[in-house]
């Protein structure tokens, strides 16, 4: 048997595999998880604009999103390097560069604390020492309130965890102002109740996923009908958040306009849901993914809204 052979199953042996230049570099990628940081700055951006009523600093805007990127990307690197052993064992995960033996675990926890350092340092001295902290607080509550403390621990992890992604909310509009509004708070409150039924479908599609690993995501412990009804009431709560801006006097007629049309369309899709667990459906039918594929959609036009509505009053 190989030395490569005689490890667990889903990790390789870093000592034996040769490992390309950009593999290794696309594999140190991975480990920001690019594509969630990609949402996380989709909500970062357009907050600046409403805050700067207009167009933000282009300067300020680039190091905004630099050094959120790299705050984000300190976290979830930190949370493959915990992660890496029910990572291995869940289809949705199994190529992750831990897994694969692409990155070591030292390599990848001394990665994820020189972002952290990095990106901390970045905001303190381009940015201001507010943003700085935030960005600081929310890495700090992924890695040790989320993964270690609830994940495993309570199918109510997604929903406060689900708090450190809601931050870039307060991070865009402290960069622009150092400070902190109330129209912050509502768009913050926004994202939270956003986070849960945007993924809890996704869970209930991978439910065996986090069955084998032993981590009690809501569709885990509860059946289809629990969690769609949860799905329902977060979802209400949350479109009717987003309405709070408008007689707060924080936008015009734009924004509220997209977010009745988007709110909409988008209770249809949770109710829709709801309609399909009560009558027993499973499988490929319950069509979950639906809502979690118009959450996505949702939050960008939302926010969307929120860059442009300052133009239009």
């Amino acid at each position: 048997m190989t030395a490569v052979e005689s490890r667990p199953a889903g990790v390789l042996d870093h000592s034996t595999v040769r490992r390309p230049f950009r593999a290794r570099l696309l594999a140190f990628i991975e480990l920001t998880k690019p594509r969630i940081i990609e949402l996380l700055l989709m909500t970062t951006v357009p907050v600046m604009f409403l805050a700067a009523e207009g167009v933000p600093n282009l300067w300020l805007t680039v190091a905004t999103c630099v050094g959120g990127y790299l705050s984000a990307g300190g976290a979830n690197s930190l949370n493959m390097y915990i992660d890496r052993d029910i990572d291995a064992l869940m289809h949705r995960t199994e190529r992750r560069p831990l897994v694969t033996g692409m990155v070591s675990p030292r390599e990848a926890l001394v990665f994820g604390i020189s972002l952290a350092v990095i990106s901390t340092v970045w905001f303190g001295l381009l940015v201001n020492w507010l943003s700085a902290g935030l960005a600081l607080g929310a890495l700090l509550f992924y890695v040790f309130v989320y993964t270690l403390l609830l994940k495993r621990r309570t199918s109510q992890n997604i929903v406060w965890g689900g708090i450190a992604g809601c931050m870039p909310v307060f991070i865009g509009w402290s960069s622009v102002t150092n400070e902190v509004s109330w129209a912050a708070v509502i768009l913050f409150l926004v994202m939270f109740f956003w986070t849960p039924p945007h993924y809890w479908p996704l869970s209930m599609k991978v439910r065996e996923d986090y069955q084998r690993v032993g981590v009690p995501m809501l569709p885990v412990v509860a059946t289809n009908r629990v969690v769609a009804r949860q799905i329902v009431i977060y979802s209400w709560v949350m479109v009717g958040v987003s309405l709070l801006l408008w007689p707060l006097g924080y936008v015009g007629w734009f924004y509220p306009l997209v977010a009745v049309l988007a709110g909409g369309l988008w209770l249809w899709e949770a109710h829709a849901l709801q309609a399909r667990a009560k009558a027993g459906v499973t499988g490929a039918k319950l069509k979950e993914m639906r809502l979690f594929h118009w959450s996505i959609t949702y939050v960008s036009l939302l926010f969307l809204a929120v860059a442009v509505d300052p133009f239009l009053r």
